[in-house]
């Protein structure tokens, strides 16, 4: 979509983690995309065209930082609109839970693959409007590095792309008057998806706020390995412990989990520890290679 419509959106990575750290706490963004420029077409030798380079590639990445921006502001207004307007009627976990029991609602689940498959709501509907992008063109690739430099590492969001088919699998398992409640982890997918939704002809749509990291476990029925509030975690974080949802986790679970990761913290900066040394043995012996 222009400015957040959804076909701009097509081949980009998207992390809601990382909204906060621009202001956009409520509403998703699309990760930094560097363009890397062909050296051999620049005359200057290798230090000063890698200079040029790094140079372009921070003024390209602010540009479209910026862009995003305006394209979040953009989509803010719009989806502001539909809910003040009553267009998307909103619904906390909780009432999400007594909608799907007691009125026979359903719930449309359009996170990716990689947090579907950690847990889910029994008996709701996976179309993701965002999935795991698996192409590996120097366009994709390049888009993932700069997802891993950029914090992936250690939250361990993975690279999404638009489904092109989100549309048209949602009107193959659904008429137009079909009440639907649209969730995602954050709450902001399912967001888009309604507007998506909405411009299509959908008119009984109810939006999920807060996402199923807002959800107590008895507030839905579970199904899946995890409890829902964990499907969104995931990378060095997790391993250590350190998300807020394992915080809260380990503050009512008590020391034996706490401890659990404490033991992963200490065993991560001996494997660290046994690095260095190794690396520096390694050295000595090259150089003592080397000298005779």
């Amino acid at each position: 979509m222009e400015a957040l419509a959804l076909p701009s959106l097509n081949s980009l990575p998207v992390s809601c983690s990382n909204l906060k750290k621009r202001g956009f706490a409520n509403y998703p963004r699309r990760l930094h995309h560097c363009k890397f420029y062909q050296q051999s077409t620049f005359k200057f030798n290798g230090t000063h065209r890698s200079h040029f380079n790094v140079i372009k590639m921070q003024s390209d990445s602010n540009d479209y930082e910026l862009k995003q921006m305006r394209d979040m502001a953009a989509a803010k207004k719009r989806w502001d609109s539909l809910i003040r307007e009553g267009k998307v009627k909103v619904l906390m976990p909780r009432e999400a839970g007594y909608a799907i029991q007691l009125s026979d609602k359903t719930l449309l689940d359009v996170r990716p693959s990689t947090e579907h498959k950690k847990a889910w709501v029994k008996g709701s509907t996976w179309i993701p409007i965002f999935d795991f992008d698996d192409k590996l063109d120097p366009g994709t690739l390049s888009r993932k590095v700069a997802s891993f430099m950029m914090g992936g590492w250690w939250s361990g969001v993975p690279t999404v792309s638009y489904n092109s088919r989100f549309l048209t699998e949602v009107q193959e398992k659904f008429p137009k008057d079909a009440d639907l409640i649209l969730a995602c982890q954050k709450g902001l997918r399912s967001l888009a998806a309604c507007e998506l939704l909405y411009n299509a002809g959908y008119r009984n749509l109810f939006w999920v706020q807060g996402g199923l990291d807002a959800a107590e476990e008895e507030d839905l029925v579970r199904e899946g390995p995890q409890p829902l509030k964990f499907a969104g975690i995931g990378g060095l974080s997790e391993f250590l412990g350190w998300t807020d949802q394992q915080r809260v986790a380990g503050a009512k679970e008590g020391w034996g989990y706490r401890l659990v990761y404490s033991a992963r913290l200490v065993a991560v900066f001996l494997a660290a520890d046994v690095l260095f040394i190794g690396a520096q043995q390694l050295g000595h012996y090259i150089q003592e290679l080397r000298s005779h």
